[in-house]
């Protein structure tokens, strides 16, 4: 599997122009599941970043989005993980199939 990046903004070349746009609110491409809930619960990057869920308790979780979205992981025991590399912009937003209560978006950007 691909190691997970976040890109994160870099100055605009050349002199006297305007400052280069903010980074990601958050630069990493990782979701710990802990505590029966997603941290970060939004987790903001870059257009093709894999971004990887580990489950950190010890009960099975999924990562399931919502309204037919892309994001169908099986049951992750304790320790388990799952990729998804982002391909385009957008907001995805999922959930936990065993624990519906527990919600997180991941913010795509450009």
């Amino acid at each position: 599997m691909p190691t997970s990046t976040a890109q994160r903004g870099s100055p605009t070349a050349g002199g006297g122009g305007a400052p280069a746009a903010p980074a990601p609110s958050s630069t990493g491409g990782a979701v710990a599941v802990k505590n029966f809930a997603f941290a970060p619960a939004t987790l903001t990057v870059r257009v093709g970043t894999t971004v990887t869920w580990t489950n950190n308790d010890d009960e099975p979780h999924t990562v399931t989005s919502d309204n037919g979205g892309p994001l169908h992981s099986p049951p992750l025991d304790s320790g388990g993980v799952y990729r998804y590399t982002f391909a385009k912009s957008g907001t995805y937003t999922y959930f936990c199939t065993v624990h519906p209560f527990m919600h997180g978006s991941v913010v795509v950007q450009p």
